[in-house]
């Protein structure tokens, strides 16, 4: 019997506008899309879902996808920024050839559109200051007022451009900006600023222009020059398309078609790069990278994979709404990757030693191990067992409640791979708190099975103590204690227990040739990931994700 293959997902909004294009032959039947960051900050999952979406289309359609910064305001951008950006780009799966292009290769273009704006009376030099423009510019229930200098003269005006690039007035004591209508119930069409006096050094221009183009000017004529068919934006530029197709009419150059598409929320975390930046800049995380953050690095030196970010942008889809998605439906896609790829280990992060008081001194023997019952051709391993262990402090309670099945005084349990042991004895500091335990072993369950039939509730996982080798883990959880931590007080909301490090963990001694980035099963535990700062001899490991959402839980004990 033939196995009955997955139902075809209905098409997205977005894809049946480009299919409807495709049929009338629009653009030569082309789909040529771009994914246009601003190179001010790093990438975060908002960014990955617009990746899979324009580079997405293009693979789908069979046409291509461009990379294009959006670099226009020097004083924020880096190439520190330049460069994350295509490593996670990468990272996610997907390449641009050799379609790198930047807005900043199309300077001299824009300055000469914005001449050609002048003379056609459509633009002006304005001599207000950025505070007056936002004064005369009016209010959504209010129309604007007409600049002092909107009717100068064409001449004039052409003049002031040419001595605006030549550096001859200050920062910020001129603009150059569309005459379009100050009434407008638009307010981004009341006489938009294209360009404005700034002096600073560009990533890749240096000092050579000391007047910027605005990004609304720079973006979409940067379309037009790239000829995509299908600009793709986020809902809150909805606004500003009449904008974009003013520009592209005034100029009567090639016209690519905007369609806006709602940004992805999630609970948990804040996705501004503005508020990004702040957590960076006041050390509120170690960094970009921090496995806390949203942004892509985070993700993946948490030990989030490229495909589980993928299957989750898949799976929130493609709407017209804002909408805010739990992250729990990132969580689920990250567990049910890993649960098919990532190696089963054992390690114990809270260590309590057990002595096995009849289990010969001085003996190891070596245990059969599965090292991934979802992909049976992941083999198996052999793990030391010897007379002394670690186990989980959590996995002994000296007066443990009913339904508790884990080691007690006189309780039985069974070692995952191991034999059963039953607890003989606690033992016990001066305080009284508990430091190791006696036990015993029925050498006649070996590989967790009693001949006599005699069945055990509980299985814990252990490591041998003289086979272990020692670990730093650190257990990352949610940034924010609250599903929406937005508002200029956010950082009220900084989840304390965000990070926990814990230090002399001890795992299987196979774990000793881990190399950073390597992920594993923690057994009973959760996934996790061999970070960075990982050095010979002391590893250390980030928790990736919990193997069940434990937060509803956790949330509800605080």
């Amino acid at each position: 019997m033939e196995t009955p293959k997955p139902e075809a997902r209905s098409l997205n909004f977005i894809e049946e506008i480009v299919e409807e294009d495709l049929r009338a032959g629009r653009n030569d039947r082309r789909v040529h899309t771009r994914f246009p960051p601003e190179p001010n900050g790093y990438l975060h999952i908002g960014h990955a879902k617009s990746i899979c979406l324009n580079f997405g289309l293009a693979r789908k359609y069979g046409g291509l996808c461009n990379l294009r910064y959006d670099d226009t305001n020097p004083s924020k951008e880096e190439q520190e920024y330049v460069d994350s950006i295509k490593r996670d780009i990468r990272w996610l799966g997907f390449d641009w050839a050799d379609r790198e292009f930047y807005a900043s290769d199309y300077f001299e273009r824009l300055y000469e559109w914005a001449v050609k704006l002048i003379e056609k009376a459509r633009a002006y030099v304005c001599d207000l200051s950025a505070d007056e423009v936002g004064k005369y510019r009016g209010t959504f229930t209010e129309p604007g007022k007409e600049s002092p200098w909107r009717n100068r003269p064409v001449a004039e005006n052409l003049d002031l451009f040419r001595r605006m690039r030549a550096g001859e007035f200050p920062d910020g004591s001129r603009t150059l900006r569309a005459k379009i209508d100050m009434a407008s119930p638009n307010i981004n069409l009341r006489d938009p600023v294209l360009y404005r006096i700034l002096r600073a050094h560009h990533h890749r221009t240096g000092d050579k222009w000391c007047i910027s183009p605005m990004y609304d000017f720079a973006h979409g004529q940067s379309d037009s020059i790239e000829r995509i068919t299908h600009s793709i934006c986020t809902l809150e530029f909805e606004i500003h398309r009449p904008l974009y197709d003013w520009f592209i009419r005034e100029l009567g150059i090639y016209a690519p078609r905007q369609i806006e598409f709602a940004r992805l929320n999630l609970s948990y975390t804040v996705m501004s790069k503005r508020r990004l930046l702040e957590l960076v800049r006041d050390a509120h995380v170690r960094g970009w990278d921090d496995p806390r953050m949203p942004t892509i690095s985070g993700l993946r030196r948490r030990g989030v994979t490229p495909e589980s970010i993928r299957a989750f942008c898949e799976r929130v889809g493609v709407a017209k709404m804002d909408s805010t998605i739990d992250v729990d439906v990132l969580e689920q896609c990250v567990r049910e990757d890993l649960n098919r790829r990532a190696p089963r280990v054992m390690a114990v992060l809270r260590p309590l030693r057990v002595v096995i008081e009849n289990y010969p001194e001085g003996r190891t023997e070596e245990l059969d191990a599965v090292n991934n019952p979802e992909d049976p051709s992941a083999g198996t391993r052999r793990i030391p067992f010897s007379r002394e262990l670690w186990i989980e402090q959590d996995d002994f309670m000296e007066n443990p409640p009913k339904g508790y099945f884990r080691l007690a005084p006189g309780a039985e349990v069974r070692l995952r791979y191991g034999y059963f042991i039953r607890c003989k004895e606690a033992v016990q500091d001066a305080s009284g708190r508990v430091t190791g335990l006696r036990c015993t072993y029925d050498p006649g369950t070996r590989g967790g099975q009693s001949p006599d039939g005699r069945k055990v509730k509980g299985t814990i996982h252990w490591v041998s103590a003289p086979h272990a080798i020692e670990a730093e883990v650190r257990e990352y959880d949610r940034l924010f204690s609250v599903p929406d931590p937005g508002g200029e007080d956010y950082r009220v909301h900084l989840n304390p227990k965000s990070l926990q490090v814990l230090t002399g963990c001890r795992l299987e001694p196979g774990l000793a040739s881990a190399r950073p980035g390597d992920r594993f099963q923690f057994e009973r535990l959760g996934y996790f990931c061999v970070d960075p700062d990982s050095a010979p001899g002391k590893p250390v490991f980030n928790r990736t994700v919990t193997l069940r959402d434990t937060w509803a839980k956790v949330m509800k004990r605080t």
